[in-house]
Parts: structure tokens; C-alpha cells; sequence
């Protein structure tokens, strides 16, 4: 290595890492010893950042992608200056209560950006991030948006197929403000790169139109000098940084070990011996320290030029910039949902359910226009482009991201947004493919961003599509999804009702899963309280007496309730209707309210679905008319039929359940 003037402050990284990482006993120092030197460039040089002040809303994103490195981003903000990460931290890395855990863990106050476990996620996160960048630079200007977003990427990140989506969309819309610094070590937790791929990975950015450069990932000056032209370019940037894993410790460098293996004391004394760093375990001479924290206050000036820029304007307009990018929703908002339900009322109809979707979205584009919609190439049987113009590369104005075939990074483009601020973002695809969002929703539920995915074709009621199409598994396995909200309504009043309860859920994601059937009204009289806000309510009470039975149903499945309650009824059975659109809210509402909603007598659930997690509701006498298997291909009503998902089936298990 080179006596470059700033190589004692790439070796600082490298000895926290290493005395962490012996500390703990485990940790991946091949990501910290292999890009401490371009790290060092981009955080003395480049990033607009100022740990005063971590989560100011015009500094420079960072994502480390490849999280398992973790050190290197902890490292980083310590030596910095970011308060909350101080060296008692660094000791207590992968520690229980230790903010260093062994992946980052999102938390903009201490300087990460989001949490980076899955690889190729981050990477995804960060085209997000930039696409935010670019919107709101559209419509508030550059003086109040105008920053990178830098992304950390080893060779897992690029392995995964959402890597491969990214770079080909981010290309397509020319993101110049999006800088990806590749870990080119040639080494994977397997071996070498050569084991699994043989392909020019430069050359894969080259041909998605990126703006490629090649450099010595030891070499701080080369490093320096492509970030400097990548900030020029207008194409987004890969650098594609060539480095030695684990560089610095003899016994691992450039070997399958440098990825993970346990480090020991020998290892770190053998390093210090290696590269001349004569201090002792945690320590940071005080001319390296204070080189660092230097660093750390370059951005002072610029978040206090902003800040004056953002004073300066006119109050209504420094108001609005605020509450978006504070996340608040604008005074009102609600009432044209609410109007939408009196209106539905009161003009019965029966539309497609996520043709009902895409009326409320478009109702509520011109009210939050911080709503940013992505759709994975279905927008004819989805419908939730309807008044939006495309966020294109030529036009950052438009709100609709047309994601082309690509639900992987259309989910984690839209964490990516929601992680950045000022952006709400949504995303639309076909229930059945929600697995390919999948890792994306569960870091959504994770981290506590609140994304909005709306699904259609819903289950079996599709028809003909068959059962590739027919997710009779997927709503079980997304309600058992820690913090995620799945909302499933009956028609176009619960509809409006599920969006504004999903608006107004901050803390997390929700699912809006909607049918691609008709929906008649079920909800024939107006009520002014959001009802299905509280997951669950009594939609018809039984009318011949105490109750006997309740029917449970959600989505589509309630007008059947309905029809086989109005048989029960006939018969003299009592019987009242539940409609539960969300089990989440319904569980946070108090025992005696969910006792009266359920009753005590036998309780039948309907739902095209599986059963699992409905016996929660059913109690000891509960049934459950629904799928036990996969669908099949033919017309909605023969297969509903066929599947036995009927008002007759679901009155005959409540006169089993009573005759018990």
C-alpha cells in the first residue's frame, strides 16, 4: 500500500473491524478490510453528510448492501462522529442492546440508512432511494433536493436476480445520482467467483446503459478521481473497485476464509505488525480521530446553506415541503374516501374489486401527491395508472413507475422510498406473485416502513387463469407476517375504508388484497364510522332471535355469508354476519369488543383460502367452508361451485355444527 496522507484513517477501519470482530468471536471482515480505502475516499471526499445532524433531509444516502460487513458502516459512523455510535458500541458489537448489530438495522438517527440482510435488497433500496431523490427534486427544485444516493455492493448483491433487475431499470431511467461501489474481491463465502459465474459483470452495467469505471479499490486517488466523474455523469454509476478480501491479514488475505472466518488475537496482532499500526486494541491515535471527525463537519456548511434556503421561502411552501417530508398526510385528506362511501351507497354498482382499487387511488393522487405508484406490468387489469404520468427519464414528474416485469425490485424500490422520506409509496402486482416481493415485504414489516402493496386476482375467483393464478395459500402466510396489515375487503365502502385505514397506518406495511370479480354491495346503509378500521364488525345481526350462529367471512366471500345467512335465518336458525377485513386490527381491539363481534354459538368462517390461522376466530365449535387444496382453471362461478365455496355449503356446516 501506498503512504497515502489518508491511509492511517483507511487502517482505523480496519483495526475496529478487526478488534470487533475478535471481541465478538464472529463477523464478516471481509467487507471493512477490503473497503476501507474506498470508503475512506467517499466519506473525506465526496458524501454530503453531517453527523450533527444525521437524518437532515438533503444529505447523501448510504446503503451497505452487502450488510454482513457491517463493520465497515459502523466503523464509519463512529470515526465520524455519529453520536449514537460510540466506541463502548464498537466494543459491544453483535452484542445483546449494542447498536452495532450483525446486520445493520435501520435507524436514520444513527446514521443507517436501512436495514440490509437478504443481499440484493440493499442495491434495490438505494434505486428507490434515488428514484425518491429525483421526484421530489422535480417538485420542490434543486435547492431544497439535491443529493446522491452511494451504495456498498459485494458480489451477492449482483448474483441475486433483484441485482439484475435493478440494474436494468435504473439504466432505463438514466438515475445519475445513483453511485454503486463494487467489492470486486472475487471471493464469495463458497470460494471463488469462478465456481458459479463467468461473465463480464462490468460489461452487464455497460449494456443497461450505466456509466462504468474500473479502478484499484487500495488506490484512494483512483477511487477519488471515479467518484468525481461519476457526480458528472448523468447515467447512474458503477465503479467497479478491485480489492483484496480481508486485505491486511496475512493468514486470510485473498482466501475463502477472508469472507467470515473467525478471527483471534494472533490474526490482529499479525495485521498490526503487517501494516505498522502500533496501537493497542479500540485504539484511534488522535491525529487519525481528529482527521476523521474533520470529515465528519464538512457537511455543516452545506446543511446550514440549505437550511437558510429552506427558511427563506415563502411559508405555504416551506409548510408543504415539511409535512411531506415529515411523513404527515394533508389536513383532509380523508374526505374524498369518505364521500366515496355515501357515494357507493347511494349508486350501488358492482365493479371489479381492484377496479374499485384503482377509482380510490386515483381519487387520492391529486390529494397526496407524495403518493408514488409502481406496477409490475400489469397496468390494464389493474387500472392504478388512471391520471398519473410516468416517472420517466426524461420527465421526474410523474408519479407511475412502470417496473416492467419486476416484482423483485418493485417491492424493494419501494422500501427504498419510504426509507428516504417524502414519498408514499405503492405497488401493484397479482396476488400470486407477491412471493417474488416477498423478501421486500418482510423487511418493510421489519424495518416499519410504511408501503402500501395492492394485490388483485385475489384467489380462485380469477376463473380461468387456473391454479399458477390462484393463491389459496398466500393470504395465511402474509397474515403471519410479524407487523404486516392484510386487508382484504368485501366491497366498495369496506374498500374505501381499508385505504384509509392503510393511509393512516405509519408503522409499517400493509397488504390491500383485492378480487378481480365483480363485488355487489354489502354495506347497503351509510354509517359514517370507519368500520372496518377496527378489523372486524357485525354487518348483519341475527334478526329471528338470540343469536346461534356467526358466519365470518372477508373479501368477496361475505356476500355468500350473507346469502347463506338469509337461508339460516328462513329455517328459523339465527344467524348473524361478521365481516373481518383485517385480523391484525381486529386483534388490537379489547376482549369484550371482539367477544360480542364473535358471539358464543357456532361459528362457520368462509374464505376461497385455506383455513389456516382462521381457528384463532372459530373457537371450539367452529367450521370452515374453503380450500383445502389448489384451484383449477374454469369459469369463476363452476369453480366455486366445484370447490364447494357456496351459500348452501356454508349453511349446511353451521346445521352440522348445531347438530353436533
Amino acid at each position: 500500500m501506498s503512504a497515502h496522507p489518508l491511509q492511517p484513517l483507511a487502517h482505523a477501519i480496519r483495526f475496529l473491524s478487526i478488534d470487533a470482530i475478535v471481541r465478538a468471536a464472529e463477523g464478516h471482515q471481509g467487507v471493512p478490510l477490503g473497503m476501507a480505502e474506498i470508503a475512506t475516499a467517499l466519506y473525506t471526499g465526496h458524501l454530503k453528510f453531517d453527523p450533527a445532524d444525521p437524518a437532515w433531509w438533503d444529505r447523501d444516502r448510504v446503503v451497505l448492501s452487502n450488510g454482513h460487513g457491517s463493520m465497515l458502516l459502523y466503523a464509519l459512523l463512529h470515526l465520524t462522529g455519529y453520536e449514537q455510535i460510540g466506541l463502548d458500541q464498537i466494543q459491544r458489537f453483535r452484542e445483546l442492546g449494542s447498536r452495532c448489530e450483525g446486520h445493520p438495522e435501520r435507524n436514520p438517527a444513527h446514521g443507517i440508512e436501512v436495514t440490509t440482510g437478504p443481499l440484493g435488497q440493499g442495491i434495490a433500496n438505494a434505486f428507490g432511494m434515488a428514484v425518491a431523490e429525483a421526484y421530489l427534486s422535480a417538485r420542490f427544485g434543486s435547492g431544497l433536493v439535491d443529493h446522491f444516493t452511494y451504495a456498498f455492493v459485494g458480489d451477492g448483491c449482483l448474483q441475486e436476480g433483484v441485482g439484475q433487475e435493478m440494474i436494468s431499470l435504473a439504466g432505463h431511467l438514466r438515475l445519475g445520482k445513483l453511485v454503486l461501489l463494487w467489492d470486486d474481491n472475487r471471493i464469495t463465502d463458497d470460494g471463488s467467483t469462478q465456481l458459479s459465474i463467468s461473465e463480464d459483470v462490468a460489461a452487464r452495467f455497460r449494456v443497461a446503459g450505466w456509466h462504468v469505471a474500473e479502478v484499484d479499490g487500495h488506490d484512494i486517488d483512483a477511487v477519488s478521481a471515479a467518484l468525481a466523474l461519476a457526480r458528472k455523469d448523468e447515467r447512474p454509476s458503477f465503479i467497479a473497485c478491485r480489492t483484496t478480501i480481508a486485505k491486511g491479514i496475512p493468514r486470510l488475505e485473498g482466501q475463502r476464509g477472508g469472507h467470515s472466518a473467525r478471527l483471534y488475537e494472533q490474526d490482529a496482532q499479525e495485521a498490526r505488525a503487517l501494516l505498522g499500526w502500533p496501537h493497542g486494541p479500540f485504539e484511534v491515535p488522535a491525529p487519525v480521530l481528529d482527521a476523521w471527525r474533520a470529515a465528519g463537519r464538512r457537511g455543516a456548511g452545506a446543511r446550514v446553506a440549505w437550511r437558510q434556503r429552506l427558511d427563506a421561502l415563502p411559508d405555504a411552501e416551506r409548510r408543504e415541503f415539511c409535512r411531506v417530508m415529515n411523513g404527515e398526510l394533508p389536513a383532509g385528506w380523508q374526505q374524498v374516501l369518505r364521500d366515496y362511501k355515501q357515494r357507493a351507497v347511494a349508486a350501488p354498482q358492482e365493479t371489479g374489486g381492484i377496479l374499485i382499487s384503482a377509482e380510490i387511488n386515483e381519487l387520492l393522487a391529486p390529494v397526496i401527491p407524495e403518493r408514488m405508484v409502481g406496477c409490475a406490468d400489469l397496468e390494464a387489469p389493474t387500472s392504478h395508472k388512471r391520471s398519473l404520468a410516468a416517472f420517466t427519464a426524461t420527465d421526474r414528474s410523474g408519479a407511475y413507475v412502470h417496473c416492467g416485469v419486476r416484482e423483485h425490485v418493485m417491492g424493494a424500490m419501494a422500501n427504498g422510498m419510504a426509507a428516504h422520506g417524502g414519498i408514499v409509496p405503492l405497488t401493484v402486482t397479482y396476488l400470486a406473485f407477491s412471493d417474488y416481493e416477498r423478501p421486500a415485504m418482510r423487511m418493510a414489516a421489519l424495518m416499519g416502513l410504511p408501503v402500501k402493496f395492492v394485490f388483485s386476482h385475489d384467489s380462485i375467483g380469477i376463473g380461468k387463469n387456473g391454479p399458477t393464478h390462484q393463491p389459496v395459500e398466500i393470504l395465511a402466510s402474509l397474515r403471519a407476517m410479524p407487523n404486516m396489515l392484510v386487508m382484504r375487503p368485501a366491497d366498495a365502502v369496506e374498500a374505501a375504508e381499508c385505504w384509509e385505514a392503510a393511509m393512516a397506518h405509519a408503522t409499517g406495511p400493509v397488504s390491500l388484497v383485492f378480487a378481480r370479480q365483480n363485488l355487489p354491495l354489502v354495506r347497503t346503509a351509510h354509517a359514517p364510522e370507519n368500520l372496518s378500521a377496527r378489523g372486524g364488525y357485525v354487518l348483519r345481526e341475527a334478526a329471528c332471535g338470540a343469536r346461534q350462529v356467526t358466519l365470518l367471512a372477508t373479501g368477496s366471500e361475505v356476500a355468500l355469508a350473507l346469502a347463506a345467512r338469509e337461508a339460516l335465518e328462513q329455517a328459523g336458525i339465527a344467524t348473524a354476519v361478521v365481516s373481518l377485513p383485517c385480523w391484525e386490527l381486529f386483534d388490537q381491539q379489547d376482549a369484550a369488543y371482539r367477544r360480542e363481534v364473535l358471539g358464543s354459538g357456532v361459528r362457520v368462517g368462509v374464505e376461497a383460502a385455506c383455513r389456516l390461522g382462521w381457528d384463532a376466530y372459530l373457537g371450539d365449535r367452529g367450521g370452515f367452508v374453503g380450500m383445502t387444496g389448489f384451484g383449477a382453471s374454469g369459469p369463476a362461478d363452476a369453480l366455486y361451485k366445484l370447490f364447494d365455496i357456496t351459500p348452501e355449503a356454508v349453511a349446511r356446516e353451521a346445521r352440522r355444527l348445531l347438530a353436533a
